[in-house]
């Protein structure tokens, strides 16, 4: 059977490419084509400093700061990274006319002391959609993984439970093994998907500090899964500058706008690119930061463009995840 390339981060929705020879014009729906990476392994990503490449030469002419941070890149780069999954409790959740038991599911980072483990719930039917998805689109890869079945009765007690939590664990680890599985849109969204919906909610409906706190958590756990492509992260790091901005935190709102245009470097043709180019000259201007290299860099793209809709970047974030 053929197999599905790699999550590319866009939802279902799939937008028309303008073709060039060059590879900075093609949208972030392609990119995958053109870098072909490990997925076991973290890509190097350029340096946030205006005209600094990743493969930069570390004898030039470069500060104690961006030398050192050549060379944690480099490390970086060549660094292993591993996701490790465990269960350690559920719940039993009543509800006026339901019933269900949640599984606590804990992702942490391997490799290096992670700080930022994350936390999410998740049903029995979440695992059970998400292995039927995974039949269909990797069935040779998961014809021999067994899912635990359901029970008619005794699935709140306490045996049962701890069954399936030891079983759901052994079977993310497994999912996490398996190349393909691990890099596909609809293993990454079984994980990450509620919550950003949540967030994203959130953000539509005016409540930013809510929307905000989400969206932290939810980046954090991206930033985990998708090392293969730092450039999946652009969206919620963009809806994180637009709650700081609207909560008037400017300067927060500057640094997640920069780690946002680190992973865009490449791909200035990406739908986020001016929208985030102009939020940012607005900030550095009230900030009172230089922005006149990325209002050269806006003029440029605009230039290339040619005649374009303007949207703002809180337009397009709250366009994310309606159903």
């Amino acid at each position: 059977m053929e197999r599905s390339q790699p999550y590319s981060g866009k939802g279902d929705q799939q937008e028309g490419i303008d073709v060039t020879t060059e590879v900075d014009t093609v949208d972030e729906d392609d990119y995958e084509t053109l870098m072909p990476l490990q997925p076991t392994q973290e890509l190097s990503e350029p340096a946030i400093l205006s005209g600094t490449q990743s493969s930069q030469d570390p004898n030039s002419s470069m500060t104690t700061k961006q030398l050192q941070e050549y060379w944690r890149n480099e490390k970086r780069s060549c660094r292993e990274v591993k996701v490790l999954f465990e269960i350690p409790s559920a719940r039993i959740v009543e509800k006026p006319f339901t019933k269900y038991v949640t599984y606590q599911i804990i992702i942490i980072q391997t490799g290096s002391f992670d700080c930022n483990k994350s936390v999410i719930e998740r049903r029995y039917s979440d695992f059970e959609k998400l292995h039927a998805n995974l039949l269909t689109e990797f069935y040779d890869e998961m014809e021999d993984i067994v899912f635990p079945k359901k029970c008619l009765t005794g699935n709140f007690t306490e045996e049962i439970i701890l069954e399936r939590k030891l079983a759901f664990q052994d079977y993310l680890r497994l999912l996490y093994s398996m190349e393909y599985v691990r890099t596909s849109r609809m293993f990454i969204s079984f994980l990450i998907r509620p919550e950003l919906e949540e967030a994203y909610s959130c953000l539509r409906g005016g409540q930013y500090t809510k929307a905000l706190n989400v969206f932290l958590e939810a980046v954090a756990l991206q930033e985990k899964l998708t090392k293969h492509r730092p450039v999946l992260l652009v969206p919620t790091l963009c809806a994180i500058v637009v709650c700081h901005n609207d909560l008037e935190d400017s300067r927060s709102a500057y640094e997640f706008g920069e780690k946002a245009l680190l992973r865009l470097e490449k791909y200035p043709g990406h739908r986020y690119h001016l929208p985030l180019l102009e939020t940012m000259i607005s900030l550095a201007y009230e900030l009172g930061k230089d922005f006149v290299s990325l209002q050269e860099k806006l003029e440029e793209r605009k230039a290339r463009k040619g005649q374009i809709r303007a949207v703002t970047l809180k337009e397009l974030a709250v366009q994310e995840y309606v159903h």
